[in-house]
């Protein structure tokens, strides 16, 4: 976490290592399911992001919104972030966040 993190008093080293790390990186479930125990933690799915997504999903069914895009547009709303990290540029160079703000997508 610390990587995706910059209040994390390692991000600057995991970034570091990240930029010159050649193998192959690997992890395990039990990794993956702390990693989303702290995810919930900060982002927990509320009733009120609930309607969010549910409101997003009708907006955009020219586009069909799934789920998860829907989560990542409700949660740009309510932090005010408009980059997205997505391969989905179907997706996301269609959907508005703010009903009328396009997202920068990267890469």
């Amino acid at each position: 976490m610390a990587l995706l993190s910059k209040n994390d008093s390692a991000h600057d080293a995991c970034v570091g290592a990240l930029d010159s790390f050649r193998g192959h990186l690997i992890t395990a479930e039990p990794v993956l399911t702390e990693a989303m125990h702290l995810v919930r933690r900060q982002l927990a799915m509320t009733a009120e992001r609930l309607a969010s997504c549910k409101t997003l999903i009708a907006r955009h069914r020219d586009v069909p919104m799934d789920f998860a895009d829907a989560t990542l547009v409700a949660v740009a709303e309510e932090l005010g972030i408009a980059t997205v990290f997505t391969l989905d540029r179907r997706g996301f160079a269609t959907y508005r966040w703010r009903k009328t703000r396009r997202f920068e997508i990267v890469p």
